[in-house]
């Protein structure tokens, strides 16, 4: 079997035999399915490391030939995989990562019930991930797309005993079905302008230059509005909060290296289409900076410690976006690639303080925590995020800041400083509210299956931003070079790129500096205003709530009553009870009687001879 076939089948392959488990047997030790359950992403993870190491020194391209999807006259769609350098690149930390996080899970689900289940979904969303990215062409990679959107509205909701998780999962999944919407009618259209041939990534780019650029521009539209909606840029965004409500690891797997990155990943394997629609690329850019600095504005006022992570998440996801939209898609990949092991890193350590405190998650209720490792890991995951040399995100972000700078858009650029400070300001906000406190309150040491993963993502978050090293620094090692993606050039002078990363250190290790005067040791987190406009959100899902919810359930209720009841079902009922009384007409005349019958067989003769009659005199 080909090792693309064997790295995409080993998470479902583990999911269906624990389906296969739960149905077949009611009781079953809780070590058989952390097996299974840690089998499939661990070959995949091997096999990862395989492909993309070959990826990288050896430039081989892996291909893998499942089945014919679709086959109309001229036009064939293949069910096929391929790991050219960007989808190597992209399972270089997603099936690592997700592997690690399935580690993690082991520990924080244990003893809890439906155990199997939960590692069923898991592995289920791994399988559509990878589908995804390894994909050859837009059709497969969409079944990837839907199927991490289907998974994630299971594990979102998976403690359905609460009404408020299952809303949350219904949040996601119809939110994500508009993005959906855009990403499809977008494929539509490539369908109708391109027509024939085959329908892979290559066809379909080689075939570009044929459209109009009118049209270019809307399908660009249209695929980024899929992405809007899967990595939770404005608008499309209010579904990423509450998805929170799901179990701990999900929220590390959603977040790190699995379904809120699929939206960059697909922009960036559109790059020659957006390469061709300049317009729609600078949109994104603008929709980007607005996503960053709004989440990063709401941040400062939230005091649930995973929804903190998940608008650092939203935020994050804005800088990746301003990177692809003024076309440095090589910088904003390796962005994500930081990414996925520092914010894997905080959700982790957030799930194991959660964990040792009875599931609390107001950072106000858990101040004073007394755990020394926990605490190193956060911190040093909150030292990257907040891209402080020489971590790896310090690295990431100072060439987005530069790309950003040299690209001339000074708006975006200055959008993105004031959102990078912010960052600073609402993580260490959260360090300093937890850890650094008078009262001291013991916490529950965390299992070996918890803690060895996240010291791995501690090690990978400090030495990640390795792989991309800056020439000012004598770095070989270059992803754009890896990647080979058409992109912009983004290049500032080594001088002015020394001054951009020392103005934002000093101002961040200014803003970290501010940050611990006014929260460590004090109580000023007890005094803030938490009916204030941010606290609320600037209350976006009210006015979601009104204008769209409720019309749509007026129109719903308008729709039920006047138009299924009073239209649809009355006519339906009138006609019924016109028929029987018809009915009742006829039955009259079909009474069972021969006698009957043939009076009315010999009254048919009759008239039609005088019809015949009358129409041949006529004739005649």
């Amino acid at each position: 079997m080909n090792v693309l076939t064997l790295l995409l089948l080993g998470p479902l392959v583990s999911a269906v035999l624990i389906f296969l488990i739960i149905f077949l047997f009611s009781k079953v030790h809780q070590s058989v399915y952390t097996f299974l359950a840690l089998l499939g992403p661990g070959v995949s993870a091997f096999l990862a490391l395989f492909v993309s190491y070959y990826s990288y020194f050896e430039k081989e391209v892996f291909s893998s030939h499942l089945f014919t999807w679709l086959h109309i006259g001229d036009f064939v769609v293949e069910a096929a995989l391929k790991a050219d350098a960007l989808s190597a690149f992209m399972i270089l930390f997603v099936a690592p990562v997700s592997f690690l996080i399935h580690i993690y899970a082991t520990g924080y689900m244990d003893g809890q019930r439906s155990y199997g289940r939960f590692f069923a979904y898991f592995n289920i969303f791994v399988f559509f991930m990878l589908l995804l990215v390894l994909a050859d062409n837009p059709i497969i990679m969409f079944i990837g797309w839907e199927g991490v959107g289907l998974t994630s509205y299971a594990l979102i909701g998976f403690y359905y005993e609460e009404i408020k998780n299952t809303y949350a999962g219904n949040k996601a999944f119809i939110l994500n079905r508009i993005g959906d919407f855009g990403f499809l009618s977008a494929l539509m259209l490539l369908f109708l302008e391109i027509g024939s041939g085959g329908f892979d990534f290559e066809h379909i780019f080689y075939n570009l230059v044929q459209i109009d650029s009118g049209m270019l521009s809307l399908i660009a539209f249209l695929l980024f509005v899929g992405a809007m909606g899967k990595s939770a840029q404005i608008p499309l965004f209010v579904w990423l909060p509450d998805a929170m409500a799901g179990p701990t690891p999900v929220s590390a797997l959603i977040h790190a290296a699995t379904m809120v990155t699929a939206g960059v990943y697909m922009v960036a394997r559109f790059a020659p289409l957006y390469n061709l629609t300049p317009d729609i690329s600078i949109f994104i850019a603008y929709v980007g900076a607005l996503s960053a600095l709004f989440a990063a504005v709401v941040a400062t006022r939230e005091y649930d410690i995973k929804k903190i992570l998940a608008y650092s998440t939203m935020s994050q996801l804005g800088f990746m976006f301003m990177a692809l939209g003024v076309g440095a898609y090589s910088t904003a990949l390796f962005h994500m690639f930081a990414h996925a092991f520092f914010k894997a890193l905080l959700f982790m350590a957030a799930g194991a303080i959660i964990a040792a405190f009875h599931h609390k998650q107001d950072i106000r209720e858990l101040r004073g925590i007394q755990a020394p490792v926990l605490f190193v890991m956060m911190y040093i995951a909150t030292l990257t995020i907040t891209a402080i040399p020489p971590f790896s995100a310090f690295f990431s972000k100072d060439a987005i800041m530069s790309a950003l700078y040299a690209s001339g858009h000074v708006e975006i650029f200055f959008l993105a400083f004031v959102a990078s400070l912010l960052t600073a300001f609402y993580m260490f906000r959260m360090v300093f509210v937890l850890f650094f406190t008078r009262e001291k309150k013991s916490a529950q040491k965390s299992g070996a299956s918890m803690i060895y993963p996240m010291a791995v993502l501690t090690l990978l978050s400090i030495f990640a931003g390795l792989l991309n090293f800056p020439e000012i620094f004598a770095g070989e090692l270059n992803i754009s070079h890896w990647l080979g993606l058409a992109e912009q050039s983004h290049k500032v002078p080594h001088a002015t790129e020394i001054i951009l990363m020392g103005v934002n250190t000093l101002f961040i290790a200014g803003v970290i500096f501010y940050t611990y005067k006014k929260y460590a040791y004090t109580d000023a987190i007890e005094k803030e205003n938490e009916t204030s406009v941010i606290a609320n959100k600037f209350y976006v899902d009210a006015f979601y709530h009104q204008t769209v919810v409720r019309t749509l359930q007026a129109f719903s209720l308008f729709f039920d009553k006047t138009i299924s009841k009073s239209l649809i079902d009355d006519s339906i009922n009138a006609m019924a009870f016109a028929y029987y009384k018809i009915g009742k007409i006829f039955a009259h005349a079909e009474n069972g009687n021969v006698r009957f019958y043939a009076l009315y067989i010999l009254v048919g003769v009759v008239s039609g001879f005088i019809y015949l009659y009358f129409l041949l005199g006529d004739v005649v």
